[in-house]
């Protein structure tokens, strides 16, 4: 199944805020659908579809496919410890995650284009990779070019990111961070219950 193209705002009506998706709003509060503005309609969710739309949270939220969501599924039950936070920091240590958190675009989407383009580093070395899975004592820095350090500045002043998780080090001046650590749960901005994820993938 190919990567999720449609409409944005759609999504975060229906599973609530994707920081990682979209900083826009909805006018719209209710629902999408024809019945969304009707309570005599709307249908409480089975338990079997409220792990759905949990999924479906990390799923549009981190721009994965189907495939690549369950492998990292698969990845975060092999190692050991707590499989929902593991996995959650998977997907937090993805390239294209980190240049979103620093500030490198506004979101997620915009990351991945950042990084195809060639404008991000990892070591001095270019990675055109999004989901390049990054490592403790990484430098991330942006491509010695007038253009892509500018796009970067220009992104940063746009998105004014308040404050850094403390696993991330980040020197503006040379835009180049390095990661210190793990992030812990708190840290991480989705609204989700991953317990709810896991138990989506148990039978698979």
């Amino acid at each position: 199944m190919s990567r999720y193209r449609g409409p944005k705002l759609k999504i975060s009506r229906r599973l609530g805020p994707l920081p990682g998706l979209t900083t826009k709003k909805s006018k719209k509060l209710n629902r999408p659908g024809k019945d969304g503005n009707s309570p005599e309609n709307k249908k409480k969710l089975t338990e079997y579809g409220i792990r759905l739309e949990e999924k479906q949270k990390l799923k549009f939220n981190y721009g994965l496919t189907e495939s690549q969501l369950f492998r990292y599924i698969k990845e975060a039950r092999r190692r050991k410890g707590v499989t929902g936070l593991i996995l959650l920091q998977l997907l937090e240590m993805r390239l294209d995650t980190i240049c979103f958190i620093l500030g490198f675009a506004k979101s997620i989407v915009q990351a991945r284009q950042l990084v195809n383009h060639g404008h991000i580093t990892v070591n001095k070395k270019v990675i055109n990779i999004p989901s390049f899975q990054c490592r403790l004592n990484d430098i991330i820095s942006v491509k010695e070019k007038s253009t892509s350090k500018n796009l970067v500045t220009n992104n940063i002043k746009n998105n004014q990111i308040k404050e850094l998780p403390y696993n991330l080090q980040f020197d503006e001046s040379k835009l180049e961070a390095k990661i210190l650590d793990y992030c812990s749960r708190e840290e991480i901005r989705l609204n989700l219950d991953e317990l709810l994820v896991i138990e989506y993938y148990s039978r698979r």
